[in-house]
């Protein structure tokens, strides 16, 4: 790809041994990462912002795809050397952020196009996907969204009514995103392998999400939700119940996995 030696030298040359405090699976296969990098379609004039690269397998995946620049964050000390090899062979096209993703604002780090790419670890990958779709502003700071989670995470992502995995999850994003799954990856291309399969998600904003308050949307998907399997009337009792129903237009009758986004989208802008 770009004439740097293959990830197993740099993860013995620098001693990364995954760990699993940090949620760490690395990637050695640099086709797939290319394949992953591809996914988030054009990168020639955006800033790619990724989230804990290790030993930069899809971070080179992506400068080699014409990123025009990556900002890495990564808050393991340990593969910071292991990027700055990575720096070297692409100056001015990979800046590294050694720290935590969770509290960092990404919205801060670039004025130029962004779209945001990784290999998300999995301790962390719900909570950073909905602080990107949460939040007052938008449409967002990124184009698109192309990341990777746990199969069974992504298939929340990306459910729709009356499916199983349908729930909290999947109303927000379907909200405010347009979400798919793209391609699953294999336990085998991890070291270590993780005890699940992974799916890549690509999640693009949609330009007029229909109008909501996101705070009252999580009570009412979280009230709804957290009783699944009553009917409406009893598991939005705290919110008003029947009531709050009949203003929303929605039978008392029904239960959560059977109602649309915009179903939900009246239930919260009737509170």
């Amino acid at each position: 790809m770009d004439n740097l030696p293959p990830l197993r030298e740099i993860v013995e040359k620098f001693d990364l041994r995954a760990k699993k405090s940090l949620g760490q699976n690395f990637l050695f296969d640099l086709n797939l990462t290319s394949r992953i990098a591809r996914s988030a379609g054009d990168l020639s004039n955006h800033d790619v912002i990724e989230v804990g690269p290790g030993p930069g397998g899809l971070t080179r995946a992506l400068l080699a795809e014409g990123a025009e620049k990556v900002i890495a964050i990564e808050r393991d000390h340990r593969c910071i050397e292991a990027l700055h090899e990575i720096q070297s062979h692409y100056p001015g096209k990979l800046e590294i952020i050694e720290g935590d993703a969770l509290a960092t604002d990404a919205r801060t780090l670039t004025d130029r196009p962004v779209k945001i790419v990784a290999n998300l670890p999995y301790n962390i990958a719900t909570p950073l996907l909905t602080g990107w779709i949460e939040g007052e502003l938008w449409p967002p700071f990124y184009s698109s969204l192309t990341l990777m989670f746990q199969k069974e995470v992504a298939e929340r992502i990306c459910a729709k009514p009356g499916d199983k995995h349908y729930g909290r999850l999947g109303i927000l994003c379907g909200w405010r995103t347009t979400a798919q799954i793209l391609f699953d990856v294999s336990r085998e291309a991890f070291s270590p392998p993780p005890k699940v399969t992974s799916s890549i998600v690509h999640l693009e904003p949609r330009a007029e999400p229909l109008p909501c308050d996101y705070r009252q949307l999580e009570m009412v998907t979280r009230a709804a939700f957290g009783q699944r399997r009553k009917m409406l009337r009893s598991s939005l009792k705290s919110l008003g119940g029947e009531a709050l129903l009949d203003k929303a237009g929605i039978e008392p009758t029904r239960r959560a996995e059977e109602i649309d986004i915009a179903g939900f989208v009246a239930l919260a802008n009737s509170l």
